[in-house]
């Protein structure tokens, strides 16, 4: 999926700024040597520098990368899926990005490569159950009109206890994860979101330019007595699966 750097800044900037309880478990330190795994535009990856780090991120989006060089950030083009490093870091840092990555054994093995002995995996993102209501949601109305909602391939939301069990298998240790309920305040409402997070999958779908609005006003409907309060302010139901592990020394 590609992304809009502009819209992502105006509609999910929720994201980063929710991603500070995960930072503060990383807990970066002077001079370390840091990796960010699937960095976006940067916002978290300058306050890891900020704290004095030597910072890397990586992403696999050109327009956000660009988003997070204007910054002054060192970042690559990389998938996080095939990472290329060898005990580089002494900490890995991930927020909002694992989700997007299907291929799980691939992410934790090339996480564990590019940790020196000791170094630590720290993170967050969507866990399981992560906006269901929204997903179920948008399902139902391609389905109603003869869209394709699997196409984009989807995220994969985990339990607490399939990621650790996966990390476990890969040769993580001192593995701590746990699912947190984070309802989440949507200011520019579910259609920001949508246009944001899943304008993408549509295209996947196969939901033409000319159906958009319609199928975006029936999603909208479908969600409105479930997620939008009285006063008209919209909450996604938001789950994060959160970690902290390490590499054996």
């Amino acid at each position: 999926m590609a992304w809009n750097a502009q819209d992502y800044a105006e509609n999910a900037g929720f994201v980063p700024a929710l991603g500070n309880a995960a930072l503060l478990l990383l807990a970066p330190q002077p001079d370390e040597d840091i990796l960010d795994l699937g960095c976006g535009d940067g916002v978290l990856t300058e306050k890891i520098a900020a704290a004095g780090a030597n910072v890397l991120g990586v992403d696999s989006d050109d327009a956000m990368l660009a988003a997070a060089r204007s910054r002054g950030l060192s970042v690559l083009r990389m998938d996080g899926q095939r990472l290329g490093f060898g005990e580089q870091f002494d900490a890995v840092f991930s927020n909002a990005a694992l989700h997007w990555m299907r291929d799980q054994q691939a992410v934790a093995a090339g996480v564990l490569n590019a940790l020196k002995p000791g170094g630590r995996y720290v993170g967050e993102c969507g866990g399981f159950m992560n906006i269901a209501a929204i997903r179920t949601a948008i399902r139902a109305v391609l389905l109603a009109h003869g869209y394709a909602p699997d196409s984009g391939g989807g995220q994969y939301y985990q339990t607490a206890e399939a990621f650790a069990a996966l990390s476990s298998a890969a040769g993580f240790t001192h593995i701590e994860a746990r699912i947190i309920p984070r309802p989440t305040p949507l200011a520019t409402g579910i259609r920001g979101w949508l246009k944001t997070f899943r304008a993408g999958f549509l295209d996947e779908a196969g939901v033409p330019e000319a159906a958009r609005a319609s199928v975006i006003t029936e999603i909208e409907a479908l969600l409105q007595p479930a997620l939008c309060d009285s006063a008209g302010n919209w909450t996604a139901d938001y789950v994060r699966l959160r970690w902290q592990m390490r590499k054996e020394s």
